[in-house]
């Protein structure tokens, strides 16, 4: 039976620096991390997982707790972190909380019970207001959802700057009735409100938001009322691709034209916000980037506990299609 040391004496380096390759830990160098991955293919080499576990009180495998895996957000996330540890040879338990803080809590219970090394968080709200990573036996890396003052690695969309230039580039077109349907419940949601009013308010223009539960019924639904009024808004802006489906649902059950009757963006460039005539004006999101640095960045903590807290914030990309057309005077 091939053993760790016959896979160090075949790749000329110490037991202890394939351990560090077996385990993904990024403190060897990149020549040596190869020699020892092509030693274990070619001795066929299989680790003893569970021996491994007990002798470290803790697995090759990472947590990752995510707030909606419906969400195409999130699903992006999950895939880079996947790529990122399956080349480490480490495994990813995904949960999945609905929003739900209850569920939330079991999710980290979960991870506790599987003496993960780390974990990827997408917080609830509820979590985020009294976050403390010391409450953890592990280290943990937020995505997508953080506070500040918190002291955490995160890995983030600046939303308030993203939103900012997305209402004023509608303000920028004509439009200048626009309501600003978001997610409630998340800090995401909020902090894009907030970049939006900050536009609005630098125009003197008055704010009109409406809050949902970031779910495509639920968007649609406030969609639908919204689009009852009277006179018409000129513009609506979804601050999540799930929202943003929901509202192009309305639209379309109500066969309201895009732009002639009112204008439309919001958030995450995906591959149907091209299809819906004539194409929607998004902020195109660093997805599958933000999902590979926040795995790297749990990879650095589990290696260096003892390192600075890192905040990476990523900036999004406006792109322009015919849904936020200049307004036609007539």
């Amino acid at each position: 039976m091939v053993q760790i040391k016959d896979v160090a004496k075949r790749a000329g380096v110490s037991v202890a620096s394939v351990s560090r390759v077996l385990t993904g830990l990024p403190v060897v160098s990149e020549p040596t991390r190869l020699r020892v991955l092509a030693a274990v293919k070619e001795l066929d080499y299989r680790p003893d997982l569970a021996a491994r576990r007990l002798r470290s009180r803790r697995s090759d495998t990472i947590g990752l707790v995510v707030s909606d895996i419906r969400n195409p957000f999130f699903t992006e996330v999950s895939r880079a972190v996947e790529d990122v540890a399956f080349s480490r040879q480490m495994r990813v338990i995904l949960c999945n909380t609905d929003e739900d803080p209850n569920k939330e809590a079991s999710c980290l219970e979960l991870m506790r019970d599987e003496k993960v090394s780390g974990v990827i968080l997408s917080p609830s709200l509820k979590l985020l207001s009294h976050f403390t990573r010391a409450d953890y036996g592990f280290p943990i890396v937020l995505v997508d959802r953080y506070e500040r003052g918190i002291e955490a690695d995160a890995v983030l969309l600046d939303n308030f700057d993203a939103a900012y230039r997305l209402t004023e580039h509608l303000l920028a077109n004509g439009h200048r009735q626009i309501v600003f349907v978001y997610g409630a419940e998340s800090a995401t949601g909020r902090q894009r409100l907030e970049g939006h009013r900050a536009a609005m308010v630098k125009h003197q223009l008055p704010v009109q938001a409406e809050g949902v539960k970031p779910m495509e019924d639920q968007a649609r639904e406030a969609a639908l009322a919204v689009l009852k009024r009277s006179p018409l808004p000129q513009a609506v802006i979804a601050s999540s691709g799930l929202i943003l489906l929901g509202v192009a649902e309305a639209l379309r059950a109500t066969r309201t034209v895009i732009p002639r009757d009112i204008a439309v963006a919001g958030f995450d460039n995906l591959p149907w916000t091209q299809l819906v005539e004539p194409g929607l004006t998004v902020i195109a999101q660093p997805t599958y980037d933000m999902g590979r640095e926040a795995i790297e960045l749990l990879l650095q903590r589990i290696a260096t506990p003892d390192k600075a807290m890192r905040q990476l914030v990523m900036r999004g990309e406006l792109i322009e299609r015919g849904s936020s057309a200049a307004r036609q005077h007539t």
